[in-house]
């Protein structure tokens, strides 16, 4: 019997640039295995697979999360400013 796919797409954003990729994995697979099947740690070795923050559809997750047909894994950056911290500054003006 073949193994199911299923479709999800793996996004990841820059400053200058946006990348949505879609991947096929079987019906078991983890956002681990999506980002990996992505090629997007090759693309950008700052990634650190270990250090990622990742959600699925803006929903923050595990590595280890199973994924399901039409999923849109999501690569967070890392913040540049704390906004808390902004908006104190803001205030303080």
């Amino acid at each position: 019997m073949p193994e199911t796919l299923i479709d999800v797409e793996v996004a990841y954003a820059t400053p200058e640039q946006q990348w949505l990729i879609a991947v096929q994995l079987p019906e078991k697979a983890t956002v681990e295995s999506a980002i990996s099947a992505s090629g997007l740690l090759q693309r950008f070795p700052e990634l650190d697979k270990d250090l990622l923050n990742i959600g699925i559809f803006g929903t923050a997750c595990k590595p280890g999360q199973p994924l399901k047909q039409g999923d849109r894994v999501e690569i967070y950056r890392p913040l540049v400013h704390d906004p808390k911290e902004a908006r104190r500054h803001r205030a303080a003006k």
